[in-house]
């Protein structure tokens, strides 16, 4: 818990150092007038890129640049990000071929052919929604560059906890770390929800998802870490992990499992009638609370510590730092559990999902 606490106390550190670059970059490109903007400030941070955005330094940004893929009316198109020069208001165009790029909120368009009288090279229109066309998107964002990296991170972990046991079978290293893990989601998740007859078929599925998640959680919250990205508090991610779980579970349901849902047994026919449609939708309704439930607690973990720390400059006085540092901490040292938890959570939950599917009823 010592080595916790350390990690989030650098963790509130560098969001202070990082978040003091950015009202001061800011500051250096807008009007002295202009209020700390808490809601694009917490945005910034927390939203998908086409970049790591590391700090703002004397009004110079310090990012990681990331390949932008577009597939586009002449076929493909790739560059980097840097390109941009760090511009997300269709102010800087890249030419590419026959054609011109803008990023407006890290989206991507064809861009004008001239500026208008702001700067712009995108068309508006009355509700100030950009109108011009886009170009398929298939660039390596922030979020699937880590993802790309956890995986790799997986397959590092769990090579080097197998070869811990070619020896002797007993683990070592990186595997007495694995190991109960491993089991614990084998003797408290698996076997409990799904049974000694299936839960092997599905134990794989169930290991790679709890990890999957736990460590892509973990490396939102390591500090100065170059490649952190909020993950699981991308909706899509979630949904994706949703929709996988949802069609396991629809496709190794039995008929028994289906009886349930559209003509329970033991019930009057005018209650059937009425509990069939509530039935059926909660088929739906499970993998979208797995989505929900992991987004939701996932973003609000980083919104609170980004709101604390944005008090600092609220509130224009470098007395409440103390204080907003001190909430911040223990609120990441929540998050440390937070993390775990929803991973396990999320995994649970799918288990018993598919165990319900495959239950054999007795009538």
């Amino acid at each position: 818990m010592q080595i916790n606490t350390f990690k989030t106390l650098l963790l509130s550190l560098f969001l202070s150092i990082s978040f003091f670059g950015y009202a001061s970059g800011n500051e250096e490109t807008k009007s002295s007038e202009e209020e700390f903007n808490v809601t694009d400030m917490i945005m910034h941070h927390i939203k998908d890129a086409h970049d790591f955005h590391i700090l703002d330094w004397k009004g110079h940004a310090v990012s990681f640049p990331l390949p932008v893929i577009l597939w586009t009316e002449n076929g493909l198109v790739t560059f980097m990000s840097s390109e941009f020069k760090h511009d997300d208001n269709g102010e800087v165009v890249v030419e590419k071929g026959e054609q011109q790029f803008v990023k407006f909120h890290e989206e991507i368009y064809y861009a004008n052919e001239t500026a208008d009288n702001h700067g712009s090279y995108l068309s508006y229109d009355e509700s100030h929604h950009t109108i011009n066309a886009k170009p398929l998107d298939f660039s390596i964002t922030k979020l699937v560059f880590s993802m790309f990296l956890s995986i790799v991170l997986l397959v590092l972990i769990f090579g080097f906890s197998a070869r811990a046991y070619r020896e002797n079978g007993v683990p070592r290293g990186i595997a007495k770390f694995t190991e109960p893990l491993v089991v614990f989601i084998r003797d408290e998740v698996a076997i409990p929800n799904i049974g000694e007859k299936n839960y092997r078929r599905f134990l794989p599925f169930l290991l790679t998802l709890f990890f999957f998640i736990w460590i892509n959680n973990l490396m939102g919250l390591i500090p100065f870490f170059p490649f952190s990205a909020n993950l699981s508090g991308n909706i899509a991610f979630t949904l994706v992990l949703a929709i996988i779980t949802f069609v396991i579970t629809t496709l190794v349901g039995n008929k028994d499992y289906w009886k349930h849902i559209f003509w329970m047994p033991g019930l009057p026919v005018p209650m059937k009638i009425f509990l069939a449609p509530i039935e059926f939708m909660g088929i739906f309704i499970k993998p979208i609370s797995l989505m929900i439930r992991l987004f939701a607690n996932i973003s609000a973990g980083h919104i609170i510590v980004l709101s604390l720390i944005s008090l600092i400059f609220i509130a224009k006085s470098v007395w409440i730092a103390p204080a907003s540092i001190f909430f911040s901490v223990f609120i990441s040292v929540i998050e440390v559990l937070v993390v775990a938890i929803q991973a396990y959570i999320f995994t649970l939950l799918s288990a018993l999902y598919i165990g319900s599917a495959m239950e054999e009823h007795e009538h």
